[in-house]
């Protein structure tokens, strides 16, 4: 039972704990910024670059972290990504 909860983290190259901290991240910040679409879309003149900012920076932090992970770890990056 314990691979199950850490096979996935240590494919992407994180401990349980430092995967949760990240996958609570990415999700707090995709309610966060989904809420700002929501009123982006009633009042288009508010929280016009919300949205786009987030899924940039989360991006930068999903991909670009994880390819510049060691080479051992390319085959795996690669099916994830």
């Amino acid at each position: 039972m314990r691979h199950f909860f850490t096979s996935h983290p240590a494919s992407v190259g994180e401990t349980y704990f430092e995967h949760m901290h990240m996958a609570f991240g990415f999700g707090a910040t995709m309610i966060v910024s989904g809420i700002a679409c929501l009123i982006h879309g009633l009042v288009p003149a508010w929280c016009v670059t919300t949205g786009s900012k987030a899924v940039t920076r989360l991006h930068s932090r999903m991909v670009l972290k994880r390819r510049s992970k060691p080479a051992h770890m390319a085959h795996v990056l690669d099916f994830v990504i």
